[in-house]
């Protein structure tokens, strides 16, 4: 079982607090009057930056399992598909929860994406000392291509998991979903959205989340389709998110330490004796898991427009407001090993979007 949050991180938190709905107001409730939505410029002229990233997908679902590593304990935490932000704190919560039971000294975590940074977070706050090593820090990992939403997607095939495994998952969902609730602000990025969802509602995925969900009437939205729901949720801007964990890391005197690892022998020869697996995508190479594979996401970004103030996922795609940019995507390129946005593909995402934005219309 994850525990509940300790009162601590709820205190710290409790200072920091913001889809809402429409126009520039702040989140709607369900029982909210309708009102007209700001369109998305989405045009060729308006995108800033594109992004492709390798989401490591593995049918049977995220790995959290401790292993010998010749005289130390190793404890895998990789293997997130498209829900790498949605499941970090609570894999994390998983792994070091199986780790540190019974350790002593100090610890290290392989890898620096937004799973090795909440897995190092924990190790600390569990009162050991942590290095990371990684080959790449952010801005140059994985997670810093990621949209950013808080909803579990992309994650496992229903019939590869096990039962033990439904029960990891719940568990870890529902620990990261109330840990980012206690980081909602401008210092980690993270804040409320009223997302609208092409099709019908979803069945719960716990008894909070999603919250606030409900089919709309065609009179109370703006979106050019047939049918759409919305819900609140949580999204995190991620190259701040980041940035500001790894100063929470360094702040607590965590170390970090450029390093690249060929093989398990060259990780058993660390100092430290307790290991947390946290590559990614480089477990299946590291650690020969085949079932990892890579399903690619392209991504635009497009000029800010803090006027949208709510998120849309749909058949043309996403759309995620942020501070740095509007995120608009919508790819999933299975079995593709090139991180790199094709421009063809890219145009595509914009004139999805383009012509979706183009057709909003006020609410009757």
């Amino acid at each position: 079982m994850i525990d509940a949050l300790p009162r601590r991180h709820f205190v710290a938190a409790s200072a920091a607090l913001a889809l809402p709905g429409c126009a520039t107001t702040t989140a709607r409730t369900s029982a909210s009057s309708a009102a007209c939505l700001m369109p998305v410029k989405a045009s060729p002229d308006r995108v800033i930056r594109t992004l492709a990233g390798l989401r490591p997908y593995r049918p049977g679902g995220f790995v959290v399992r401790v292993e010998a590593l010749g005289t130390k304990r190793l404890v895998h935490n990789y293997g997130h598909g498209g829900s790498g932000v949605t499941m970090s704190w609570g894999t994390s919560k998983l792994a070091v929860d199986m780790g540190i039971e019974g350790h002593r000294g100090a610890v290290a975590v392989i890898g620096a994406g937004i799973v090795g940074l909440s897995t190092a977070r924990l190790v600390q706050e569990a009162g050991f000392p942590v290095t990371i090593y990684a080959k790449a820090l952010p801005p140059d990992t994985t997670s810093n291509v990621a949209g950013g939403q808080f909803h579990p997607f992309g994650l496992f095939k229903q019939d590869a998991v096990t039962s033990e495994w439904r029960r990891q998952f719940t568990a870890a969902l529902d620990y990261s979903w109330r840990r980012f609730q206690i980081m909602v602000g401008d210092d980690y990025g993270v804040r409320w959205l009223t997302t609208y969802c092409e099709g019908t509602p979803e069945e719960p995925k716990l008894p909070t989340f999603p919250p606030a969900a409900r089919a709309l009437r065609p009179d109370e939205h703006s979106f050019p389709v047939e049918r759409l729901w919305q819900y609140d949720t949580l999204y995190v801007e991620t190259g701040r998110y980041l940035r500001q964990m790894m100063r929470d890391i360094e702040g607590a005197g965590g170390r970090i330490a450029v390093r690249s690892f060929a093989a398990p022998a060259e990780i058993a020869t660390l100092p430290e004796t307790l290991i947390f697996n946290c590559t990614g995508l480089g477990a299946r190479d590291l650690f020969g898991d085949q079932e990892l594979l890579p399903i690619r996401g392209q991504l635009a970004i497009l000029i800010p427009q803090p006027e949208v103030r709510y998120a849309f996922t749909g058949d043309a795609g996403y759309m995620f407001p942020r501070a740095d940019g509007i995120v608009i995507g919508g790819t999933y390129e299975r079995n593709q090993w090139i991180a790199e946005p094709e421009p063809e593909r890219i145009a595509r995402i914009v004139e999805a979007h383009r012509t979706l934005f183009a057709r909003f219309r006020c609410p009757a």
